[in-house]
């Protein structure tokens, strides 16, 4: 997939970072990527503030946490990572918005890799400050979740089932295009559901709307569902359901054992155009990594 020739893995060195590099490399690995291991230095006046650092000083501490960053992630991984596919960069700035301008210069070979940075036994309703800018920023697909931790050997990533969740608007064809390259990559069995949301309140007496109301969405969604697979020409197992977006997706990738759930981003309005609300909640609750695209 041209989508995927190049991987941006953003580290802090932790043993987070640590699982999600040996995930980012297992898909180099397959696609032939180019896999960029970047950290990003804070810029010491966020740190000290207002306290008074003479200049000489500022420059002092900054050239020593610079050449420590650098010796850090040189050892990064360096017996599992070894070669020059591997390109190794520290910056300085805001984490966020250096990772977006890096994967910005080639947004459409892009892929950014990185975990939610949850703690704990709560890490999964967690969502980092970074990765939710990036999320926001990005026009490259940006793949995550707290399982990227839990990294399989190499090359053995398994993609058994692709779940594409879509909300049908404008983005929608992009989103299934992209998971059902993938899904050709690997052999893998597509899944496409679309959630249409909660049903609104019976009335009282004489047929109850809600019914009504359901079964035409269902039969305009399915139409469209159908529509999709004919664009893209390859055939899902496809569901439409009533209900919040992140609960319905969610619990139909545990339903269908979905290994990777992807999910559209792009939309200026629709299920996924409400970013914080619903993708947000889907990549905290999904049972699987997510790619937003």
């Amino acid at each position: 997939m041209r989508d995927l020739a190049k991987i941006l893995l953003p580290i802090d060195f932790s043993e987070r970072s640590a699982g999600v590099a040996r995930y980012a490399r297992s898909l180099a690995a397959h696609f032939g990527s180019e896999l960029t291991i970047l950290h990003v230095l804070t810029p010491l006046q966020y740190e000290y503030g207002a306290l008074e650092i003479g200049g000489s000083m500022l420059s002092e501490l900054y050239r020593s946490r610079s050449e420590q960053a650098a010796r850090e992630l040189e050892g990064f991984l360096a017996d599992e990572l070894p070669g020059p596919e591997v390109r190794r960069i520290v910056l300085e700035g805001d984490p966020a918005a250096k990772i977006v301008e890096l994967a910005h210069r080639a947004p459409d070979q892009t892929v950014i890799i990185m975990p939610t940075h949850g703690y704990g036994p709560f890490r999964r309703f967690i969502l980092g400050s970074n990765t939710a800018k990036v999320l926001h920023d990005a026009d490259c697909p940006v793949w995550t979740g707290v399982h990227l931790e839990e990294a399989p050997a190499l090359a053995s990533i398994p993609f058994r089932n692709i779940l594409c969740a879509v909300d049908l608007g404008p983005q929608s064809s992009k989103t299934l295009c992209w998971a059902a390259r993938l899904a050709q990559e690997f052999g893998s069995r597509l899944h496409l559901v679309h959630a249409t949301g909660p049903s609104p309140d019976a009335g009282e007496g004489g047929d109850d709307p809600a019914v009504s109301w359901q079964a035409a969405v269902r039969k305009s969604a399915g139409e469209e569902l159908f529509r999709l697979q004919k664009f893209v020409g390859m055939e899902a197992d496809s569901s439409v359901e009533a209900g919040e977006a992140a609960k319905v997706i969610c619990s139909t990738a545990g339903r269908v054992d979905a290994d990777l759930l992807v999910i559209g981003r792009g939309s200026a309005a629709g299920v996924f155009g409400r970013l914080r609300t619903n993708a947000y909640a889907i990549i905290r609750e999904s049972p699987c990594p997510v790619v937003s695209v």
